[in-house]
């Protein structure tokens, strides 16, 4: 996947929110704010201040493009995004209002896409990827999945190799099974064995469904044998601590409890966090001591459809706890050799393919109103 991006720089916290309720109400305050005042809440950076404009974000038709102290417009409709791993929550969408918002993943961005995070276990996601996740390398390099985001020759090699037709996701679903972090960078082996790839395709086929969770009109994924978590006691008011009690597997929010949780999931980490505690401390983070200007507003209850999400999201962790070995123990077998890629011209992808594809087909509106040249 020769095209790779960096991460998206929000610049400030309070644009992106895990309730789209909070985020129209910020932007409301913001808009009827002025002077200094606005300044306080804007919070300005080298990149953004109240007084610089920006062009429309690429999809955003409705975008304002003027100066925000100038002309702030309609608020623009919320959109989800992956905020951290498993972590899906909401962003305003004005590039008046992101340091480093790369239109190039939003030119690409629709319901044909999806995004290969370089966390150290590789995460696809179909949102678009805004916080501090890696490296984005986007599965198509156009709309409507018309040129994938391979090394071309790939397809053609492997499916030449291993008897029958190679789509880009089955690409991404052998990257999940087999990609590993390595001293070179991401590593990749490519089996050589028709068996072990077809092998690796099962692994990295349930690997994606999981991750995914029922995104692009899929089936969530549940616990086998008829398990699954269900709200014992409702959560009331709002819960001040997470607790978990590993005997009766019994996951506390105040005093609403959700149960079974197997203890995989409520010990299932990234990058040394534990994502449960994670997820709940950025629904409390706007209650907290440190919380200040718009990041402060936010919902006053705690939202019925934040739990629904939990009972998903315990879901997805038990089942990625439950093929953690299974990716871990997996053996690609003898790989394709360096020579092999080389003659069939997947190595050394050409330098047109690290970049991304020309995709305007239509005009961008620009700062200050003007279409952008590009």
């Amino acid at each position: 996947m020769p095209w790779a991006v960096g991460g998206l720089r929000l610049g400030r916290d309070w644009v992106a929110a895990p309730d789209p309720a909070a985020l129209r109400t910020r932007w409301a305050v913001l808009a009827g704010s002025e002077g200094a005042e606005r300044d306080r809440l804007f919070r300005p950076s080298r990149s953004r201040t109240p007084t610089a404009s920006a062009a429309a974000l690429p999809g955003q038709r409705s975008a304002a493009t003027a100066r925000f102290a100038d002309a702030p417009g309609p608020c623009p409709d919320p959109v989800r995004v992956l905020r951290e791993p498993f972590d899906e929550q909401w962003l305003l969408p004005d590039q008046r209002l992101i340091d480093t918002a790369r239109p190039e993943l939003w030119r690409v961005r629709d319901e044909h896409q999806l995004f290969l995070l370089e966390t150290p276990d590789p995460l696809v996601t179909a949102h678009l990827p805004a916080g501090r996740l890696g490296r984005i390398r986007p599965l198509h390099r156009r709309p409507g999945g018309a040129e994938p985001n391979l090394a071309p020759g790939l397809l053609p090699l492997l499916g030449e190799r291993h008897g029958g037709r190679v789509t880009p996701e089955d690409v991404l679903c052998w990257i999940l099974a087999v990609g590993r972090p390595g001293p070179r960078g991401y590593e990749v082996p490519l089996a050589a064995d028709r068996g072990r790839w077809r092998a690796g395709l099962e692994l990295g086929h349930r690997l994606l469904t999981v991750q995914l969770r029922g995104a692009r009109g899929g089936e969530a994924p549940r616990l086998p044998g008829g398990r699954r978590p269900y709200v014992r006691s409702a959560v009331g008011g709002w819960p001040r601590e997470l607790s978990y009690d590993a005997e009766t597997e019994t996951l506390g929010l105040g005093s609403g409890t959700v149960s079974p949780v197997p203890a995989a999931a409520w010990e299932y980490e990234v990058q040394g966090v534990r994502v449960l505690e994670g997820w709940f401390a950025a629904r409390t983070a706007h209650r907290g001591p440190e919380a200040d200007g718009l990041a402060a507003l936010g919902p006053a209850q705690w939202p019925q459809s934040w739990t629904s999400e939990l009972l998903a999201l315990v879901t997805t962790l038990a089942l990625m706890a439950e093929l953690a070995p299974e990716r871990a123990a997996f053996q690609p077998g003898p790989g394709l050799s360096a020579a092999e890629l080389r003659t069939a011209g997947v190595l050394p992808p050409p330098a047109w393919s690290r970049r991304p594809a020309s995709v305007l087909d239509h005009q961008e509106e620009g700062p200050g109103g003007q279409f952008a040249l590009l």
